[in-house]
């Protein structure tokens, strides 16, 4: 008869799992196991996680008013007040950050915004 094999996960700076041994756990011949995968979570070079820009840029064909009324409806939370201080920003700065948050929403703000045709910046991870 074999002997019985041990093992253990180790999590590496990877985030993946490999076996160790470890005389606390044996998995004999013959029997079957189940492998746990954990949720990737975010960290870095992991492409999940992290916060997003939504960068509006200034141009010369969008009145103040048309910018802060798309960014009033297309962004959660935000007013019309709040969309006039964006607009001053965007044209005082050359451009501002308007959102920032997951990539997901971001991509959909960004893609809302760029629809009502506003001059966009490309996404940046922040």
């Amino acid at each position: 008869m074999s002997s019985p094999i041990y093992f253990k996960t180790d999590e590496r700076s990877s985030g993946l799992t490999f076996p160790v041994a470890e005389p606390n756990i044996r998995i004999m011949p013959g029997m079957s196991t189940t492998t746990v995968e954990r949720p990737r979570s975010g960290g870095p070079g992991s492409g999940l996680g992290g916060e997003w820009r939504v960068i509006v840029r200034n141009d010369n064909h969008n009145t103040f008013d048309h910018v802060a009324e798309t960014l009033a409806r297309v962004l959660p939370g935000v007013s019309l007040d709040q969309g006039h201080r964006f607009a001053d920003s965007i044209h005082n700065n050359g451009q501002a950050i308007v959102w920032s948050g997951p990539q997901e929403p971001a991509e959909h703000y960004w893609a809302q915004l760029d629809s009502a045709g506003l001059t966009m910046a490309p996404l940046e991870r922040g």
